[in-house]
């Protein structure tokens, strides 16, 4: 039997004790204004890592939020109808965007497929951020001495929305039809993507 602190017409309604800061609207709005102003700068570059007659491969870079390069594996289907779907995968804590063949699958089902490398975390995309404070610990708190605006998370959920933004604008992408997912930080970052694009 689970142990409960409160009843639970009460844990119903519980939001936790953590509540909204009176001025988490104007941040968000600050920070999409941010990415807004920030050119993109695609690269696009055939990649020929994995050969296969039915996916074309591509590394995928663009500029986030304070001037990092961001990198994405990117697959799409060869010969697929024009636009088509498209996924974005992110991945879990201190990994990177996987190997392409993981994204094979999709791409055979007829979806491009970009594959994130957050940045500061094993994979190919740069952490240029300069902020105060301890870093000892992890990414996770990277920032939290600094500036609000300096939270390298911060950061890595405007990266979702750009690459969401570049991954929409592809000719060959139905912007109507792309989804995200992830698991354990893969997971919050595309809650995170879906709520800021």
């Amino acid at each position: 039997m689970p142990v409960v602190d409160k009843p639970l017409a009460e844990l119903r309604e519980y939001r936790g004790t953590n509540p909204k800061p009176d001025d988490f609207d104007q941040y968000w709005a600050r920070a999409l204004a941010e990415l807004g102003a920030t050119d993109p700068k695609l690269e696009l570059l055939p990649n020929r890592a994995l050969r296969t007659p039915k996916a074309e491969t591509f590394d995928l870079r663009f500029t986030g939020v304070g001037g990092a390069r961001v990198y994405a594996k990117y697959l799409r289907p060869v010969n697929a109808v024009r636009p088509h779907p498209a996924l974005l995968k992110f991945h879990g804590y201190g990994g990177n965007g996987g190997d392409w063949s993981s994204a094979l699958g999709y791409v055979g089902a007829g979806f491009s497929v970009a594959l994130l490398d957050v940045r500061g975390q094993s994979g190919m995309s740069e952490e240029n951020s300069q902020v105060s404070g301890t870093t000892f610990n992890g990414h996770i708190v990277r920032g939290l001495d600094d500036a609000p605006d300096k939270l390298l998370f911060r950061q890595i959920f405007l990266d979702t929305a750009q690459l969401a933004r570049v991954v929409m604008a592809l000719p060959e992408v139905d912007e109507n039809r792309v989804g995200a997912f992830g698991g354990s930080q893969g997971g919050a970052l595309t809650l995170a993507c879906a709520a800021l694009e």
